[in-house]
């Protein structure tokens, strides 16, 4: 990944999540919990999302080639949709299948070890908490002004609003297992460790619909967020330029496609009409980096042609 905020928070994330995963499986074994076993699930889910983001982060890098002369920026957003499918399937419907199966049969806490899941979900919370901070300090720089909510719906960097989704998710999965798990213990019944199971599967489920839902917007192809489109036009008309239409496409998070259709003055030459696009394409860059496909077309407006007053 060319964010090195995104990488930093990501590879956070999965030494946090193997650790945890380990400490998991360990207090499911020793005390059989449903809530154990499906937050060991759900941070063996996490750790292979973190890889695939990295793999993705890893492949978006490839130079273009002449069957993808736009680069391979997008398969971020492709690894990024793997991402929210894996969540949904191995750890949602995993944990709601396993609340179902203990709901059938319900069993308490027994034996001496009932102190561990206790223990090892404290732990889990302190671990996932840095990994959440650590998303939070690198998200910072490239939230800006927005809530945290704009960030995740508008963001085209995919990594790091999905680290913040699974790092928020496994924080409060991790009070749901340690509710059910006190529960449990409190009280004897295997029913409050299915329900504290279930909780997690339906967390999970509804982050997973989430990701893919702002996921598949990217891949569709989003435009240029509003500031970087102002940026665009005011350079584009910096000298006067009457802008006819604009469109915007992200072909990957720091890959801008940019397409205009501009006026030029009637009887203007070919050497003036290409030194005014060289001029414009250097505006252009320099207001947004990002902005490297650019296309853009000279026109006379239709209503100095033919005084039709419907131009677009």
């Amino acid at each position: 990944m060319s964010a090195g905020g995104g990488t930093k928070a990501v590879v956070a994330a999965l030494g946090a999540n193997l650790a945890i995963a380990t400490m998991k499986f360990v207090a499911f074994a020793l005390t059989a919990s449903s809530s154990m076993l499906a937050e060991a699930i759900h941070s063996v889910a996490d750790s292979g999302n973190q890889v695939l983001l990295l793999v993705g982060g890893k492949r978006a890098s490839r130079a273009a080639s002449p069957q993808h002369p736009f680069g391979y920026g997008r398969e971020r957003y492709i690894y990024a949709f793997i991402v929210s499918i894996v969540l949904f399937s191995v750890g949602g419907l995993f944990a709601l299948f396993e609340a179902w199966e203990k709901l059938q049969h319900p069993h308490g806490i027994e034996g001496p070890w009932w102190w561990v899941p206790l223990a090892i979900l404290v732990g889990s919370i302190a671990a996932e908490g840095f990994s959440f901070r650590t998303g939070l300090r690198e998200a910072r720089p490239f939230r800006g002004s927005q809530s945290w909510i704009s960030f995740i719906r508008t963001a085209k960097q995919p990594e790091l609003p999905v680290v913040l989704l699974e790092d928020f998710g496994a924080l409060i999965g991790l009070v749901c297992a340690l509710f059910g798990v006190s529960l449990t213990l409190a009280t004897g019944s295997g029913v409050w460790d299915a329900l504290g199971t279930g909780l997690i599967g339906l967390l999970l489920v509804g982050i997973a619909a989430v990701l893919a839902l702002e996921t598949s917007s990217l891949l569709l192809g989003e435009s240029a967020g509003a500031e970087d489109l102002a940026r665009i036009e005011a350079a584009l008309t910096s000298d006067g330029t009457r802008i006819i239409h604009l469109r915007t496409m992200h072909l990957g998070p720091e890959d801008l496609l940019v397409g205009a259709k501009f006026s030029v003055a009637r009887g203007a030459t070919g050497e003036q009409i290409a030194r005014a696009i060289d001029d414009a394409e250097a505006r252009i860059r320099s207001a947004v980096p990002s902005a490297r496909v650019i296309y853009l077309e000279p026109d006379i407006p239709r209503s100095e042609q033919r005084g039709d007053p419907a131009i677009r």
